[in-house]
């Protein structure tokens, strides 16, 4: 799925920027950890406080799963930290400036341009600085940090064994064994068990085991 500039698979760009907490590049800030960049068109919207605060509870969350938070919005830095003050709460740390804004925004859109039609991006990078998962919504529906935590646990661990998560997948619930591994190898790999679900194609391709 394209997003603006960045396919799946496209390493980050290794911007320099100025933030909430002082200048970064974007790289050496990732370091060995996961990211999450947030787009946001303003400070000081509704739905983006609201936001803000959320990701700012979550961040002990984030943090255990070795993710590193950063927002992007067209104002400047000093205006991010007055947002700060709005909750009263440790916000991720944020970029400042309309040329930075760029790298989020459609090439047609303009940083006047009505704010209720602006997009929200979340990017989810991995260690690697390459781009494992993005999401596009409008600006008048907030985030739900509930399933960006959810993608997060599925991309990390179908990242390190070989399986996939199937549909409404919760941490905890059985995966499906990805269906390039024959099964003598999948039954060494997964000393818990596989098992398939039946269809009514009697085919046995849909392969489960329990949580690695």
């Amino acid at each position: 799925v394209a997003m603006p500039g960045l396919l799946l698979g496209d390493e980050a760009p290794n911007f320099e920027a100025e933030t909430t907490q002082g200048r970064i590049r974007f790289h050496d800030f990732l370091g060995d950890s996961w990211g999450i960049l947030f787009s946001h068109p303003r400070d000081f919207t509704p739905v983006c406080t609201t936001e803000l605060g959320r990701a700012a509870k979550l961040a002990s969350e984030f943090s255990k799963r070795n993710v590193k938070m950063i927002a992007l919005s067209i104002d400047s830095v000093q205006d991010h930290l007055s947002w700060s003050k709005v909750r009263g709460e440790a916000p991720p740390p944020r970029r400042g400036g309309a040329r930075g804004a760029a790298l989020l925004r459609r090439p047609e859109e303009k940083p006047t341009r009505n704010i209720a039609q602006a997009p929200n991006y979340v990017f989810v990078f991995g260690p690697d600085k390459k781009l494992k998962l993005s999401i596009l919504y409008p600006a008048t529906t907030g985030r739900n940090f509930d399933e960006i935590l959810r993608v997060v646990d599925s991309l990390q661990l179908t990242a390190y064994k070989k399986v996939a998560t199937p549909v409404d997948w919760k941490p905890g619930d059985s995966v499906m064994v990805v269906p390039t591994l024959a099964d003598e190898e999948a039954k060494k790999l997964f000393p818990k068990g596989v098992f398939t679900k039946d269809l009514p194609s009697g085919k046995k391709y849909l392969r489960y085991t329990p949580q690695p």
